[in-house]
C-alpha cells in the first residue's frame, strides 16, 4: 500500500469552513482508507492506499462536500515525493538561516499543486520575484522563501495567478509530516 498525505485547501483559516479532525479522520476511514491520521488543525491526513491519485483526490473532495457542505480542494503527495521535497530544498542553508533571522515568523514553505503550471502562467508571477520573496519552482511544487512575513508577501498572495489549485505549508509542517509517513511505511515492512 501506498502512503499518501493529504493537504486540504483553505480549511480551519481564518475562522472559515471549520472542520474538526476528529470528523475529517472518520470520513476518510467511511471510504475505505486505512491507517488515517491527521496532524495539526490546517487539513493534514496521512493513510494508506492502493488506489491511484486522481481517483483519491476526486473521492475525498466529493465525500468531504457530502459530509461537511463546504468544498475543499485536496493535493495529496506520497510518501516518497514528500521525502523527495525535503531532501531537493533548492534554497542554501545559508540562504534559509539569512531570511529567518531577518523575519520574526517563518520564512521557508512549500506550495503544492494539483499539476505543473503552464510556462506563461509562471510568468505572471515572476514579476514579484525579488530579495525578500523567492521562489523556486520544481515539476508541482513551489519552494517560497520570504524574508518578511509571507501574509505580507505579494509573490505569495499572487500565486493564484498560477491558475493551479495550490495550498501552502510551512518547512516544519512539511519536515514532520514527512517523518510521519516514513514512520507508517517502516510498519509496511
Amino acid at each position: 500500500m501506498t502512503v499518501y498525505i493529504a493537504l486540504l485547501r483553505g480549511i480551519n483559516v481564518g475562522g472559515k469552513n471549520i472542520i474538526k479532525m476528529a470528523d475529517l479522520k472518520r470520513v476518510f476511514e467511511s471510504i475505505g482508507l486505512c491507517e488515517v491520521k491527521t496532524y495539526i488543525q490546517s487539513g493534514n491526513v496521512l493513510f494508506k492506499s492502493n488506489e491511484s491519485e486522481e481517483f483519491l483526490c476526486n473521492k475525498i473532495e466529493h465525500e468531504i462536500e457530502a459530509v461537511f457542505s463546504i468544498p475543499v480542494k485536496v493535493i495529496l503527495r506520497t510518501s516518497m515525493e514528500l521525502e523527495q521535497i525535503i531532501s531537493n530544498c533548492p534554497f542554501s542553508k545559508d540562504e534559509v538561516t539569512e531570511a529567518e533571522t531577518l523575519s520574526e515568523v517563518e520564512s521557508l514553505y512549500v506550495a503544492l499543486l494539483t499539476h505543473n503550471p503552464l510556462k506563461e502562467n509562471i510568468e505572471c508571477i515572476d514579476v514579484y520575484r525579488s530579495e525578500s520573496d523567492k521562489y523556486h519552482i520544481v515539476g508541482r511544487n513551489i519552494y517560497l522563501l520570504f524574508h518578511h512575513s509571507i501574509r505580507n508577501s505579494k509573490l505569495a498572495n499572487n500565486l493564484y495567478k498560477l491558475n493551479v489549485p495550490t495550498t501552502v505549508r510551512n518547512w516544519k509542517t512539511l519536515s514532520k509530516l514527512s517523518a510521519l509517513a516514513k514512520s507508517m511505511e517502516m510498519k509496511c515492512h
